[in-house]
C-alpha cells in the first residue's frame, strides 16, 4: 500500500531522493551487515556504547588511576624479585613507592588505593632467602 500524499505537494526533500535512489542502485545492499539484527539491541542501554565498542576494535583498555597503580605496583614487586641485582630492585621499589606515597597524599580517581609503600629492606630480605633457599634446592637435585 502506497502513502498518500496531498495532491500537488511534494515531500521528498534532497536527502531522501539521494537515500531513495542509493537504495534504488542496491547501495545499502552492499554494506557489512545489512539485513542482520543490530547488536545488543535485546541488552540494556548504554549511552557510552560507541566508546566500548571503539575500545574493543582497537584493542584499547582502561583502568582507573588506583587501578592501575596497583597494578604498576604489583608488576614492580615481581619485576625487582626478578631483578639482576639489589641495586636494580632497589632503583624499581623506590619509584614505585614515590608514585604510591603521591597517590596517598592527593587520592586518585576510582576505588580506594589500599596500597602502603613497600618497605625495600623487607622485600630485599625475602628476594635473598627466596634466591638462597632456590639455589639450596639446586644444590640438592644436583647432588641427586
Amino acid at each position: 500500500m502506497t502513502e498518500r500524499k496531498p495532491p500537488g505537494v511534494n515531500f521528498e526533500s534532497w536527502v531522501d531522493k539521494q537515500i531513495r535512489e542509493a537504495e534504488e542502485r542496491g547501495e545499502f545492499a552492499k554494506l557489512p551487515g545489512a539485513g542482520k539484527p543490530l547488536r545488543g539491541l535485546d541488552g540494556p542501554y548504554d549511552e557510552l556504547w560507541w566508546v566500548r565498542e571503539k575500545m574493543e576494535r582497537e584493542q584499547l583498555s582502561y583502568l582507573p588511576p588506583s587501578l592501575a597503580l596497583r597494578k604498576e605496583a604489583e608488576d614492580a614487586l615481581a619485576a625487582a624479585k626478578a631483578a639482576p641485582s639489589e641495586a636494580a630492585a632497589r632503583r624499581i621499589l623506590t619509584g614505585v613507592n614515590e608514585k604510591i606515597r603521591e597517590a596517598i597524599r592527593h587520592p586518585l580517581e576510582g576505588p580506594p588505593l589500599n596500597l602502603a609503600p613497600f618497605d625495600i629492606d623487607q622485600v630485599l630480605a625475602d628476594r635473598r632467602d627466596e634466591r638462597a633457599r632456590r639455589a639450596e634446592q639446586a644444590r640438592r637435585d644436583a647432588r641427586e
